[in-house]
């Protein structure tokens, strides 16, 4: 009796089917990998992370010039058009990937191996972004430090880098008869500070001739990489807390420059330039590849970080709310930030006597020249200044986290054994090699090899890469298959609207941006220089590369299969054996199959049932089950 009462009294047993990594104890599990991999410590890390990644520099130098120069307040039109058609649904695709297999951009490709040299061009595009985007941080990081003076040194001319054709750009003094300035013959202060002073491009003879490093950008670039580095250091556990900071104090100071704009003397003039509808742009096929164009790299699709970013959420994380969260928000931010760069430009043309299309300018012509020009006009000019690019710099961090944490991540997902317990190190020799890369971005001719470098790195390569994916997720991989995956995750499919923009809206959308990318191909210019032959045909190589990559997967996938042609590019093309969800909880309904001991996944609904806890996710699992139970009775019928 004695024993029997002790057996009544002993703790049921959990089938080793349902047992999660916690429940078994110190059992090495060889093939879950997850448990080490790392998660973001709150769900405002993942929404902050991807807030800040999407809201970068382009938000503020490239969204309001094309704005005004594409039909002003009508340009939002074909911009919300194209954010619906291809900014939401791309968003959600990767977001959707990253968190359901919790891979980075080369492991994910178990989905259908074939494919997995989409995820190196992902891994070249983005490296070589990151090279040149922290050269930018590094540009802000030298005016930065420059604002910590009473006067800003770009304030006035008599300086060794100024020409004679420099002149104080104060305009008419009112009541003296002057005339509007002729900015066409003169050079403003600003302008020559960036060129002759920060870049000294005056020593270079062009991009073959790059003259010698400049030490205080190269200064400047080694402490970029120091901070990106120690902000990386233990992946998304430590970049997570940064961005709390770096991601919302930018809409701060957003603010207080927008509040400071309005309230000056001619700011409605540029407002009303940016935002007066011109409506008979929209019939224009140029401002509709321009909106486009805005939304696609804005939202930063197909570079990999979303992808890396949703893959250390939890599974049930819902993505969902995020994906218009953000998308919505990098929207209304980019209008926001227009108001508050064209009340300066408003007030500085005033200033000047001159229109506003003539002091408006878009890149880095706006950041570095124009708007610091204008805060010389402003009382407190070095503290609106250092304002102004501390924003920029916390913009850029973000983006700049995002790349990084990319590259790490996805060669780690693919040697977790050797590298995944020295990621600090390994974050660190990455660091330096793409220091060390970058070191011609500070020479004199640094500039030409930027502008190479941001023309081409990540144009019509980038195009290529989510086409491909879109049409391997849906067309090969299956919309079905992939909306069922995501029901197993989110507790519901996605509607129609997603399911017609992943098969044929979003793809056809981005085959009209790459043709046309194509056919109004135009080369690489800096001001009045033009590149050589060789630097062209370096650029085209360069986004070739990346599309070339897809097919070298591809052999290699087919290689490693055998039988004919056909039933190698079959087998390569399905899903691998592990495709899934990382965790073993997390794996119901047909993946289930796929784990050791599991012969089908049928047991796993009887274990459900017979020891109780079913959860809402569960009897999700369950109806996919008996979805899959249906589909295969009308395939045998």
């Amino acid at each position: 009796m004695k024993k029997l009462q002790g057996a009544h009294l002993r703790k049921p047993v959990t089938p080793d089917l349902l047992m999660t990594p916690s429940d078994q104890g110190d059992v090495d599990l060889d093939v879950d990998f997850a448990a080490d991999r790392g998660n973001w410590t709150g769900k405002l890390d993942f929404l902050l992370s991807c807030i800040g990644y999407c809201v970068g520099l382009g938000n503020v130098w490239r969204f309001p010039y094309r704005a005004y120069t594409n039909g002003g307040g009508a340009f939002l039109v074909p911009y919300f058009l194209m954010l619906a058609i291809c900014g939401i649904p791309l968003f959600f695709l990767e977001l959707s990937l990253g968190q359901f297999s919790s891979l980075g951009p080369l492991a994910v490709w178990k989905i259908s191996p074939l494919f997995k040299g989409a995820g190196a061009a992902m891994l070249l595009i983005v490296g070589l972004v990151a090279i040149y985007y922290n050269m930018i941080i590094a540009y802000v990081l030298f005016y930065l430090f420059a604002s910590l003076t009473s006067d800003l040194p770009w304030e006035h001319c008599g300086n060794w880098w100024n020409t004679e054709r420099c002149l104080e750009h104060r305009g008419p003094k009112e009541g003296n008869g002057a005339l509007p300035l002729n900015l066409s013959s003169t050079v403003s202060p600003s302008e020559e500070y960036w060129s002759r002073y920060v870049l000294h491009i005056q020593g270079s003879q062009g991009i073959g001739q790059p003259g010698e490093i400049r030490w205080n950008l190269c200064l400047c670039l080694l402490l970029a990489w120091v901070i990106v580095f120690l902000c990386i250091l233990k992946g998304v556990k430590s970049s997570g807390k940064v961005v709390y900071f770096t991601a919302t104090f930018p809409y701060l100071i957003l603010l207080m420059l927008l509040v400071r704009g309005v309230t000056l003397p001619g700011a409605w003039k540029g407002i009303q330039f940016y935002l007066t509808p011109q409506f008979h742009h929209l019939l224009s096929s140029k401002v509709w590849i321009e909106a486009a164009l805005q939304i696609f790299y804005s939202l930063g699709v197909g570079f990999g970080g979303l992808l890396t970013f949703a893959s250390y959420n939890t599974f049930h994380q819902n993505i969902y709310r995020d994906t218009f969260i953000v998308t919505v928000g990098n929207a209304i931010t980019s209008i926001l930030a227009g108001f508050a760069i064209f009340s300066v430009l408003g007030y500085m043309s005033q200033e000047l006597g001159v229109p506003v299309d003539q002091v408006a300018k878009a890149g880095p012509g706006l950041a570095f020249v124009v708007y610091p020009q204008a805060m010389t006009m402003l009382p407190l000019s070095p503290f609106w200044s250092f304002l102004f690019f501390f924003m920029l710099l916390t913009l850029g961090l973000d983006s700049q986290f995002a790349f990084l944490e990319t590259i790490v991540t996805a060669v780690t997902d693919e040697f977790p054994y050797y590298l995944r317990p020295k990621k600090a190190v390994f974050s660190g020799l990455i660091c330096v090699a793409m220091y060390l890369m970058g070191l011609i971005l500070t020479t004199d001719g640094g500039m030409y090899w930027l502008v190479l470098l941001d023309d081409y790195s990540a144009s019509f390569g980038l195009m290529v890469v989510v086409i491909t994916t879109c049409l391997a997720v849906t067309r090969v991989y299956g919309t079905q298959r992939f909306c069922r995956d995501i029901h197993m995750m989110l507790g519901f499919k996605p509607g129609l609207y997603f399911r017609a923009c992943w098969l044929f809206l979003s793809p056809a959308t981005l085959l009209a941006l790459l043709v046309y990318s194509i056919v109004k191909y135009q080369p690489s210019e800096y001001g009045s220089y033009r590149f050589p032959a060789w630097a062209e045909l370096l650029g085209i190589l360069m986004g070739l590369l990346s599309c070339l990559m897809i097919p070298a997967g591809m052999l290699v996938a087919v290689l490693r299969e055998e039988g004919s042609l056909w039933e190698r590019l079959q087998q390569a093309s399905r899903p691998a054996i592990d495709w899934g969800p990382s965790l073993e909880e997390n794996r119901t309904g047909m993946y289930v199959a796929t784990l050791a001991g599991s012969q089908s996944p049928k047991p796993l609904m009887v274990h459900m049932r017979k020891y109780g806890g079913i959860t809402s996710f569960e009897n999700t699992a369950i109806e996919v089950d008996r979805e899959i139970a249906e589909e295969e009775e009308e395939s045998m019928m």
